[in-house]
C-alpha cells in the first residue's frame, strides 16, 4: 500500500514508541546498559530486583531425569518389605493412572537396600549413597513431594518451568530475569548434560519461554569446545570478529530504533556475550589449575567403560567454577533414572556416576565459603511406585513404574536449614501423610530464598501477568534457616 508521506505508519509509531518508552531519553538507556554490564540492573523493566534481602545468590540444580526411586535411596519402608509380593487394596488403586503397570495383577515390591542413620541429625540414607551420607547435616531432605504428572515430558517441564506445557520460562530464566547476571563474560544461566544422554524435553528444559531469549539457558558441551563456534575460522582474527559483531549489532540497533521489539535487544546482547565468551569460556573449562586433591575428590579422572562417571564429575566441578565466575544458575542433567526394569543394577550405575561428585561439590562449596549463598537442589520429576512393574511382555518384575503421588528431593545451602527431614509418607510409600509439598511450593520457596515474593515476580505476556507458580504455591517455612 502507498502512504501519503511515503512511510509505513506502523514504523513511525514504533519509532515514537521507542523514544517515549525511554522515559528520560537515550541517557537513561545508556545508563541502563552500563549498569547491566556491571550486573547491577535486574533483567528488564518490570523486574526490579529482589523484594527483600536474599539468602541465596546463585543455584546449582542437579536434575535427575527419569524419576529416582525414593524408597531405595531416601525413604526406607520396612512395612513394604514385609508385604513384598502382596496386592494393594483395590480402594487405593481406584482412579490411579500408571504409565505401564497392569493394575489387576500388580504386587507390592520391597527394597533390597540397607539404610543407616547419618550425621548428628540421624538422616536415613541408602547404602548406595556412601559419599552423600557424609553431608547429611547440610541437607534438608523432603520426602513429601507430589504432583499430578506421571509421564516424563510433562513432569520434567512442570518441575523445571512450573507448567507441563512447552513454551514457559524455566526457573533459571525467571531468576536471571529478576536478578540480572553477575557475569559480564559468561551466560547467567548454563545447562549441561551428561555425555551421550539426552532429555525428552530437549531445549525446552532450559528455555526462556516467552521471556526475552537472553534469559534462556546456554547449553555447554563437555567434550571439545564447550559452546559451538567459539573458535574463529582460520584467517579470522579477533579484531575482524569484533568489527563484524559491531557491524551486525549496529544494524540490529537501527532495526530496534524502527521497531522497538524487545527480542532485537536480546539479539544484540547475545551477540556481544558470545564474542566475550570466546575469551572467557576456554579459561572456564581449563581444569589444569585445580589441585590433584580436588580432581580426585570429584572423581574427574575415574575410568569407566561408558565415560559417564568422569563426564558427570567434570560437570559438577565446572558448576562450581561457573558460580565462582558469576553464573547465576547452573542445571546439571543426569539421564536416566527411569528404571522400569533392572532397578538394582540401574540404581547402582546411577549412584556410581553421581554420588561421589555431588558430595564433593557440597564439600567444596562449603570449604570455599560458597555454600551459604549457593542453593543446591537435587531431584527428578517424580519418584517410583512401591508396586513392581508388571508391564505386558515383561517376563520378570525387576523395576518400578512412575509415581507422582509421593517422592523425595533434597536441598542444601543458600538459606536452607540443613540436617532435617521434612514430610512423611505412609508405611508403603504410596502417598503423603505429613507436610505435603507440591512442585509449586518448591518453586515458591526457591524464589523466596532469592529474595522474591513468588506472587510479585511477573512478566506481561499476551495481555496477562505470568509467574513461575502461576496461581499456586506457598513458601515452605520449615525449609528456611
Amino acid at each position: 500500500m502507498n502512504y501519503p508521506t511515503g512511510q509505513d505508519p506502523r514504523q513511525a509509531f514504533s519509532r515514537r514508541d521507542f523514544f517515549t518508552s525511554a522515559a528520560s531519553g537515550l541517557g537513561t538507556v545508556a545508563l541502563a546498559s552500563l549498569l547491566g554490564e556491571e550486573g547491577l540492573l535486574a533483567g528488564v523493566p518490570g523486574a526490579k530486583g529482589p523484594h527483600f534481602a536474599p539468602k541465596a545468590k546463585r543455584c546449582i540444580y542437579l536434575f535427575m531425569e527419569g524419576g529416582p526411586s525414593q524408597m531405595d535411596l531416601f525413604d526406607p519402608k520396612p512395612k513394604l518389605n514385609e508385604l513384598d509380593g502382596q496386592p494393594m487394596p483395590d480402594s487405593m488403586l481406584e482412579g490411579v493412572k500408571f504409565a505401564f503397570t497392569q493394575k489387576d495383577s500388580a504386587r507390592l515390591m520391597g527394597s533390597p537396600r540397607t539404610f543407616k542413620k547419618y550425621g548428628e541429625c540421624g538422616m536415613d540414607m541408602s547404602d548406595l549413597l556412601p559419599h552423600l551420607s557424609e553431608c547429611a547435616d547440610d541437607i534438608a531432605l523432603v520426602r513429601s513431594m507430589h504432583c499430578e504428572q506421571f509421564n516424563h515430558l510433562p513432569g520434567q517441564l512442570l518441575m523445571l518451568s512450573g507448567s507441563p506445557l512447552r513454551g514457559w520460562p524455566t526457573l533459571g530464566s525467571w531468576l536471571n530475569y529478576g536478578l540480572g547476571s553477575e557475569s559480564r563474560d559468561l551466560p547467567g544461566y548454563v545447562a549441561m548434560t551428561t555425555l551421550g544422554r539426552g532429555l525428552p524435553g530437549g531445549a525446552a528444559s532450559w528455555s526462556s519461554g516467552f521471556l526475552p531469549s537472553s534469559y534462556g539457558g546456554s547449553l555447554f558441551r563437555n567434550q571439545g569446545s564447550p559452546v559451538l563456534n567459539l573458535d574463529n575460522p582460520d584467517g579470522i582474527s579477533g579484531d575482524v570478529q569484533g568489527r563484524s559483531i559491531a557491524a551486525i549489532n549496529e544494524l540490529n540497533r537501527q532495526r530496534m530504533e524502527r521497531e522497538g521489539h524487545a527480542e532485537i535487544a536480546s539479539r544484540i546482547r547475545n551477540y556481544e556475550l558470545a564474542f566475550r565468551m570466546q575469551s572467557a569460556a576456554p579459561e572456564l573449562i581449563d581444569l589444569s589449575g585445580e589441585s590433584k586433591a580436588t580432581l580426585e575428590a570429584y572423581g574427574v579422572n575415574r575410568q569407566d567403560k561408558t565415560g559417564f562417571q568422569s563426564s558427570y564429575a567434570r560437570n559438577c566441578l565446572l558448576a562450581r567454577r561457573m558460580i565462582e565466575r558469576g553464573v547465576r544458575f547452573v542445571t546439571l542433567f543426569l539421564s536416566t533414572w527411569d528404571q522400569h526394569s533392572k532397578l538394582d543394577s540401574g540404581l547402582a550405575t546411577n549412584t556410581q556416576i553421581s554420588d561421589q561428585p555431588v558430595a564433593a561439590l557440597l564439600k567444596d562449596l562449603k570449604e570455599r565459603g560458597l555454600l551459604d549463598e549457593t542453593l543446591v537442589v537435587w531431584g527428578g520429576e517424580f519418584g517410583r511406585t512401591p508396586l513392581g512393574e508388571n508391564r505386558s511382555g515383561f517376563k520378570t518384575v525387576t523395576g518400578r513404574d512412575h509415581h507422582p503421588y509421593s517422592f523425595s528431593v533434597w536441598m542444601a545451602g543458600g538459606g536452607v536449614k540443613g540436617g532435617q527431614t521434612i514430610g512423611k509418607t505412609d508405611e508403603i510409600g504410596w502417598g503423603v501423610e505429613e507436610d505435603p509439598i507440591h512442585v509449586h511450593d518448591l518453586h515458591a520457596t526457591i524464589l523466596h530464598l532469592f529474595g522474591f515474593d513468588h506472587e510479585e515476580l511477573t512478566y506481561r505476556h499476551q495481555g496477562r501477568d505470568f509467574r513461575l507458580t502461576d496461581v499456586h504455591g506457598k513458601v515452605v517455612k520449615k525449609l528456611l534457616a
